[in-house]
């Protein structure tokens, strides 16, 4: 797609994606491990490039929301790409973006099951 023109474009999808990383493990720490809230922070600090603020908002969150959230975001993430891959091998040039998409989301939030049979119907009426 093109979305990155630049070195400095790609460079802060980079940033954007450490900061994802980062939160996955400050959320495991506080959650499992234990971390205190300084030590969270400590550790964003060290991995992100995010100003105080943003990181005592961002450990705010994982020490008192529910724990495994950026997990969570995460799997759904991981599982997304994987169907459009899917989707994209099964119907080659007949998969739509647009399409998938809206399978994807106009129902809203959903088990991951649930969403893995829907685009699986998807592709079989695609292929008929």
């Amino acid at each position: 797609m093109d979305l990155y023109a630049t070195p400095e474009e790609l460079y802060g999808r980079y940033i954007g994606e450490m900061f994802l990383a980062a939160r996955l493990v400050v959320d495991t720490g506080m959650n499992a491990l234990g971390w205190s809230l300084e030590e969270a922070r400590e550790y964003m600090a060290k991995y992100v490039i995010q100003s105080e603020s943003e990181i005592a908002s961002e450990t705010l969150r994982y020490s008192t929301s529910m724990p495994a959230q950026a997990l969570a975001y995460r799997i759904g993430y991981e599982k997304i790409w994987e169907l459009r891959r899917h989707a994209e091998a099964s119907l080659g040039d007949k998969f739509d973006i647009r399409e998938f998409h809206d399978i994807v989301l106009s129902d809203g939030s959903k088990p991951l099951a649930v969403l893995e049979a829907k685009v699986e119907r998807y592709i079989a009426a695609e292929r008929d």
